[in-house]
């Protein structure tokens, strides 16, 4: 599995599915709800790389935010204190900082 098809995998499973945790790899991981917004929140590992998934907060004022508000499911992607990608609706795209932090392809 590739990294992004692992960020694919864990939006589909957090945002799409709703699941309560999502498996990559044959490891399980835990969804969480942050309690200050009510977002999804999945931290998991691919290989030596942390990554934090969390859904779009509709209530900023960014382009994704009001495309969160128009419905459409969202989560971006952090590693190494850096956003690297987002999936919305299934759509992965990454960012700059996704070889900044030598991200493997």
């Amino acid at each position: 599995m590739t990294l992004g098809d692992a960020l694919i995998s864990a939006w589909q499973q957090a945002l799409s599915e709703v699941r309560d945790n999502i498996e990559l790899d044959g490891r399980t991981y835990r969804v969480t709800v942050l309690r200050s917004k009510g977002l999804r929140m999945v931290e998991f590992e691919y290989g030596p790389h942390a990554i934090v998934g969390i859904e779009q907060n509709p209530k900023t004022a960014s382009r994704w935010a009001e495309l969160a508000r128009q419905g459409n499911r969202i989560m971006q992607f952090r590693c190494s204190g850096r956003y690297v990608a987002n999936v919305c609706e299934g759509k992965l795209l990454c960012y700059a900082a996704w070889k900044a932090v030598e991200l493997p392809e």
